[in-house]
């Protein structure tokens, strides 16, 4: 089951991928990122696309540990041993075929 699991998501990644590239390859023009008065260099959109994903991959992979508290398992319990007393029971029913 792990190792369906784990090529899943390799497919998923793969085709992402191949759809980013195919995007970056129809949108080659340059573009530069505006926030208020501030303003990046001009880049392909294809750079751009790759950065956020990369980053966003990143980031998705190491913010569950970070964010996730540490959950430790409870001690467990020991088992109460199963023993007989014959004195106490008397015999044994299973010898006992009277």
């Amino acid at each position: 089951m792990k190792i369906l699991s784990h090529l899943v998501t390799s497919l998923i990644i793969a085709f992402w991928l191949i759809v980013i590239s195919l995007f970056s390859i129809q949108n080659i023009a340059e573009i530069s990122l505006k926030f208020f008065w501030l303003e990046s260099i001009k880049f392909p959109v294809g750079v751009m696309l790759s950065l956020a994903t990369g980053l966003g991959m990143i980031l998705g992979a190491i913010l569950p540990i970070l964010l996730l508290p540490n959950k430790k398992a409870p001690p467990r319990k020991p088992r109460p041993r199963l023993t007989r007393n014959l004195e106490t029971e008397g015999e044994d029913p299973i010898f006992d075929w009277e």
